[in-house]
């Protein structure tokens, strides 16, 4: 009788560690490491998260070996995931990457898919205005 106590105790606390990664990347393959990516990007504040997307496919683009680039994400937080985006970014930049040469810092070049990702929202949210809706819409004159 004095052992299931102990029991649910030891159970709700291996409960508590496995919910302890929701914050990080799970690397076990690329799958999962996809499927995290998309949850945590939902999770961050609008203005993150392209952020965390450019900064994660840089990482994916530049690291060609899938395994190597599992073992890099697996783990990291956003905030970890956008420092390494940044230090990317920065030696490609030295080096003089084709495409980084119109961007003068991280910051512009977020700025500028930040505009272009609210510029492709604007245009698909006029695309799929439905004509038959506006045939179905019942105004009232007065």
């Amino acid at each position: 009788m004095k052992k299931i106590p102990i029991l649910l105790l030891i159970l709700f606390c291996t409960s508590l560690i496995a919910c302890g990664k929701g914050q990080q990347i799970n690397g076990h393959n690329t799958r999962t490491a996809y499927r995290s990516v998309k949850a945590l990007k939902n999770r961050l504040p609008p203005d993150a998260r392209i952020e965390f997307e450019v900064s994660f496919w840089t990482l994916r683009d530049s690291i060609k070996d899938e395994k190597e680039f599992l073992n890099t994400v697996d783990g990291k937080k956003p905030e970890e995931i956008i420092a390494l985006g940044k230090e990317l970014y920065q030696q490609r930049k030295n080096s003089g990457f084709a495409g980084y040469e119109k961007y003068s810092s991280w910051d512009e070049m977020i700025a500028k898919f930040g505009k272009e990702r609210i510029d492709q929202d604007n245009r698909k949210n006029k695309n799929n205005e439905d004509p038959k809706d506006k045939a179905n819409e019942v105004l009232y004159k007065l």
